[in-house]
């Protein structure tokens, strides 16, 4: 922040004797330090097995360690009670939901409670018979339920059939008002839509979380491995520079699909300027803590003003599936 200061370079008199200031101006620099807000991010990066029971306790398990390490918020990585079973199209597969809030929840929010964090937990919610929704549950400090965001955008592409499993969501994008911070949370496809980080961000979020389940086929050389996961950070990095916050994804790791797929890992946290804070591993299990600090939001938002420049008006266009020249 600049304030002006006028101080006096000499007093002379006048012609007719009245006293004249001749004032040079001096530029004082003040600098303002925002007041930091720091929040410890917990990052549960994770395999899974065909027993759900056994991946959660392991989450729970990756939960208890991030707060022992001082985490206040925690994010586990999309659908991390089971393996990712969107590789085929089988309606035994439907047996896996639950409601939310229900049986996963309740747990979490139990080890919320008893540790003081928040939790992000991705589950297969199953909302009434034959209608089903890939969501994430948000559980506050207390142990209390603070609500759910429904995935948006489905993917359906070769061993990511989830248009099969999930109607898409219909609560629109969410932002959570929890003890540590006002948090947004999309789901893994989401991340590839500005429009979904943009909404998100202007409704208060001031992190935006991202469970993810994404993977190589174990066909494909490297090149293309290094050039997919390039394309995946550098999306969601592009989120943190374009709204001017934090950005975390969490994803999956480990050989699934009897081993035709490499989830790539890969979690990270971004700042608001898209610098990578932390990166995990491509191949091994992960919990991380890593400490953010808001305020950044608003010193990078000041010095690059990309919100005060939007020209809202002209935004009308987007809302086409596409533009024909007609």
């Amino acid at each position: 922040m600049n304030q002006n200061a006028f101080q006096p370079e000499g007093i002379f008199f006048g012609e007719k004797g009245g006293l004249v200031l001749l004032l040079t101006e001096t530029i004082i620099f003040a600098t303002q330090t925002p007041t930091m807000r720091k929040v410890s991010i917990g990052v549960v990066q994770m395999s899974c097995v065909a027993d759900k029971e056994a991946n959660l306790q392991k989450a729970i398990a990756g939960i208890e360690k991030a707060a022992a390490q001082g985490a206040q918020i925690v994010c586990l990585q999309e659908l991390f009670t089971s393996l990712y079973f969107c590789d085929i199209e089988s309606y035994d597969n439907f047996l896996l939901a639950e409601s939310i809030p229900g049986p996963s929840t309740e747990k979490i929010q139990a080890i919320a409670k008893a540790k003081g964090v928040v939790v992000i937990a991705s589950l297969f919610e199953k909302r009434a018979e034959g209608l089903y929704h890939n969501t994430t549950a948000v559980i506050d400090a207390d142990g209390s339920y603070l609500g759910k965001y429904r995935k948006m955008h489905i993917p359906d592409d070769p061993a990511y059939y989830e248009k099969f499993y999930f109607t898409p969501g219909d609560l629109g994008y969410k932002v959570f008002k929890t003890r540590f911070a006002t948090i947004g949370v999309l789901i893994c496809w989401d991340q590839w839509y500005p429009e979904a980080a943009r909404i998100t961000s202007l409704m208060g979020a001031e992190i935006l979380f991202y469970p993810t389940a994404i993977g190589w086929a174990t066909s494909q050389d490297q090149a293309t491995n290094t050039e997919q996961y390039g394309a995946w950070q550098t999306i969601q990095r592009s989120h943190a520079v374009a709204n001017g916050v934090h950005v975390v994804s969490v994803n999956r790791v480990g050989l699934e699909q009897n081993g035709a797929m490499q989830f790539w890992g890969g979690s990270f946290v971004s700042n608001p300027f898209g610098t990578v804070i932390w990166q995990g591993t491509h191949d091994q299990e992960e919990i991380k803590v890593v400490e953010i600090d808001l305020s950044k939001t608003d010193y990078y938002r000041t010095h690059w003003p990309f919100l005060r420049d939007r020209r809202i008006d002209s935004y009308d266009p987007i809302t086409k599936r596409y533009v024909d020249e007609h």
